[in-house]
């Protein structure tokens, strides 16, 4: 398995994992569970995504360290890459 692939499979069970997480909250929710279960398992759910997040640009970052151009394979460019960084910090 390629380290694109491995890192590919890491991010989507980090977003499987907050599906999961926010299937809970939901039906916390709706079940009327407790204030703090239910801002407790949000709070993870928000943790998660924003790791999933961090992955993703840290990958597309080593794909543009690869490229003498500063170029992902996405074509977003390493000024591109620190906007999205931002949104996420």
């Amino acid at each position: 398995m390629t380290p694109d692939h491995t890192s590919q499979r890491r991010i989507v069970n980090r977003l499987r994992r907050a599906r999961g997480q926010l299937n809970a909250v939901i039906e916390a929710v709706e079940e009327g569970g407790s204030c703090r279960d239910v801002v407790t398992q949000l709070a993870a759910v928000s943790s998660a995504l924003d790791r999933a997040g961090f992955a993703i640009i840290a990958s597309a970052m080593k794909n543009c360290l690869g490229d003498p151009e500063g170029v992902t394979e996405d074509g977003i460019t390493a000024e591109e890459l620190e906007k999205l960084f931002l949104t996420l910090a």
